[in-house]
């Protein structure tokens, strides 16, 4: 996504909805807000469609042979054999769906692990945030008061 998207990506949420993104840091400039359930639900579809692939769309993995060739690999050998150009090109389609495959399981379970620990990692920071404040500022104040000592 080009950089002008994006900001044009934004300037159409603050016209659809001038309103959003008050206090979740958004304000008025229109950028577009994640919350920690919007983070789950993207690293566990992420975990869902790695799944998937990794189950469906692997081609290199189906109907092995003795030699551990897949049955699309055996079809190329057998077309090359006998001297289709086929063959070849449906090799080298099985390499290529397979590398492409191999970097896009590998993207998903990086969206999905790095979205699991950015959400436990802020849990964290806000659980040592509120036992700062509990434990030090003020013990019988709740957080959700700290607000007004700032006006």
């Amino acid at each position: 996504m080009a950089w002008n998207e994006w900001e044009s990506l934004k300037s159409a949420k603050a016209v659809a909805s001038p309103g959003a993104g008050t206090g979740g840091g958004g304000g008025a400039r229109g950028d577009l807000v994640a919350h920690q359930d919007d983070l789950g639900a993207v690293g566990h579809e992420a975990f869902v469609l790695h799944r998937s692939l990794s189950r469906q769309a692997d081609v290199s993995g189906a109907g092995l042979d003795r030699s551990g060739a897949c049955s699309t690999s055996q079809a190329a050998a057998s077309l090359k054999s006998h001297h289709f150009a086929m063959g070849p090109a449906l090799g080298t389609t099985v390499t290529v769906w397979t590398a492409q495959l191999k970097h896009l399981l590998q993207a998903c379970a990086h969206i999905s692990n790095h979205l699991d620990h950015t959400k436990a990692s802020h849990a964290q920071d806000d659980a040592k945030v509120r036992t700062k404040i509990r434990g030090v500022v003020a013990p019988e104040t709740p957080v959700s008061r700290l607000t007004e000592y700032f006006k």
